[in-house]
């Protein structure tokens, strides 16, 4: 961060500066002023604490940091997301340690992170239609789940993005949804258009909001006006699949929605921009997964097929 001023790294290490605890207390009140989400400062926190929970002796030198830090990170075959996240969470911090003398050295310091494909869903649309079906929308919560699940397919937004959105984010004369910085993964605002159906669909939900709710309570909320988690949301969604027989997570309603909008022509830097992509990068893997898709249509519609109609005629080389 510009203007940080970094302290010098003490030849030997003072006592008072050998506590991990201590230092992370101080790395994630550094993190917070930079202004990451609340879930990112839990996800750091719990990395750490979860590291020197199983390597209690890590912090006692130079040596045994890089023990742990080296077997933390290949202890067992771990999946490229996996050892990602690890890397990253516990090398930042680390970072930080050295450059405020908390610790030596950084043993994990140059190790890269590994290639990581990425997980995407494709969900038959026949399956997404009877999911769309199952939500009674005559009760609060089930109004809830068929609006935030409409909103979800129609604009590909995070679920936390959704959980965390207010009565004034919703523009439901424009058709638009705005997500502010400070609940952006990326802590980039957007504006994300949405059908008039999903609009009226979250007008319907906020109509029928008790009059003494606050303007804070999230427009998906419990129907007490409780503030719902992934978690949460994820149970409903859950429920869901085990009446469909087909295992959905919130975040797959994600993945749906961006190969749904490739295959409607649009646009892939449309959809880069809707999906909240920093690059193109992530956006690629669903361009990727089209590939099938071609495949399947070129089957279907090459010019062989018309051209080429006595097959027997055709003779191996």
């Amino acid at each position: 961060m510009a203007g940080r001023r970094i302290t010098r790294i003490p030849d030997e290490i003072p006592e008072q500066f050998r506590g991990w605890a201590e230092a992370l207390g101080g790395f994630l009140t550094w993190k917070k002023t930079q202004g990451i989400s609340e879930q990112t400062y839990s996800d750091y926190d719990k990395h750490v604490r979860l590291f020197f929970k199983r390597f209690p002796d890590a912090w006692t030198s130079p040596a045994e940091l890089k023990k742990a830090a080296y077997t933390h990170l290949s202890a067992e075959e771990i999946a490229a997301p996996t050892f990602n996240n690890r890397l990253v969470y516990l090398r930042t911090f680390l970072n930080w340690c050295v450059e405020n003398g908390y610790a030596a050295d950084n043993p994990i310091a140059n190790i890269k992170k590994r290639k990581d494909e990425g997980r995407v869903v494709n969900i038959d649309a026949e399956i997404l239609r009877e999911l769309l079906t199952l939500p009674d929308q005559k009760t609060f919560t089930g109004l809830r789940d068929y609006s935030l699940i409409l909103l979800t397919l129609d604009s590909g937004i995070r679920p936390k993005e959704a959980l965390s959105l207010i009565p004034i984010d919703f523009n439901p004369q424009a058709c638009e949804i705005y997500i502010a910085a400070k609940v952006a993964k990326t802590r980039v605002s957007r504006t994300l258009p949405i059908s008039d159906h999903t609009a009226k669909a979250i007008r319907r939900l906020t109509a029928i909001r008790p009059a003494d709710w606050s303007a804070d309570v999230p427009i998906f909320c419990t129907w007490e006006g409780g503030r719902m988690t992934r978690h949460t949301w994820g149970d409903r969604i859950e429920a869901y699949s085990t009446k469909l027989g087909v295992h959905i997570r919130p975040y797959d309603l994600r993945h749906a929605f961006a190969l749904e909008f490739l295959r409607g022509s649009g646009s892939p830097f449309a959809l880069q921009r809707m999906l909240g992509h920093a690059d193109m990068k992530m956006t690629q893997r669903y361009i990727s997964l089209l590939d099938d898709d071609i495949k399947s249509d070129h089957t279907k519609a090459s010019p062989l097929n018309r051209l080429i109609t006595d097959k027997k005629r055709i003779t191996k080389l």
